[in-house]
């Protein structure tokens, strides 16, 4: 069974009141915006099966609250909604803490063997140093330097006033620095030439 009709058949459990659910909506919801939600849960600190299974979260809730959610908000509000379901995921980690794994994209070509492992290598210490981060700061650094938004849209996605956005930023860019230059020291990074 597909992702998109687990979500669906998930769904249905869920349904509203009347019995209902835009499928149609639904499912281009999903189609549009699940490799961003994934990404998203995954680079917040989540491991591959926890994302896989949140990712899933988001859009039930979504399916429950279609009706509520204004057309062309659908991003912004599974965004929200990523984001609490990621605090509530760090909350009931904290019983049982786990090292995240190693963020990893499919790949498209087949580079040298060399090159993926520097890849890999480069991914589980950018996953390390995300995972120091505060969840706050994370979320706004995740999604403006690796998601590549803007302030304006990450101030809409997270309900945010752009100045907000704008001043952790600012902070978060500091955290990561900060965080960088620690793990430098200590001789997990190379010297300032190297790719983090």
């Amino acid at each position: 069974m597909s992702q998109v009709m687990s979500v669906l058949a998930a769904a249905a459990e869920v349904a509203p009141v009347d019995g209902k659910v835009d499928e149609v909506r639904l499912r281009r919801a999903f189609e549009d915006h699940f490799s961003f939600v994934w990404r998203y849960l995954r680079r917040m600190g989540m491991s591959e099966a926890d994302a896989d299974d949140a990712a899933q979260q988001v859009f039930v809730v979504l399916s429950r609250r279609l009706d509520e959610v204004e057309r062309g908000k659908e991003r912004a509000f599974l965004c929200a909604t990523a984001v609490r379901v990621v605090s509530d995921h760090r909350r009931a980690a904290r019983r049982r803490p786990e090292r995240p794994e190693a963020f990893e994209e499919p790949a498209d070509d087949r580079p040298p063997p060399d090159a993926v492992a520097d890849r890999k290598r480069a991914r589980a210490l950018l996953d390390d140093a995300l995972t120091q981060m505060d969840d706050t700061l994370r979320s706004v650094f995740v999604l403006y330097e690796l998601e590549e938004m803007t302030t304006a849209e990450i101030a809409e996605l997270l309900t945010l006033p752009a100045g907000t956005v704008a001043s952790r930023l600012r902070r978060s860019r500091e955290s990561f620095r900060a965080i960088v230059a620690r793990m430098r020291a200590r001789g997990e990074l190379p010297g300032k030439g190297g790719e983090l």
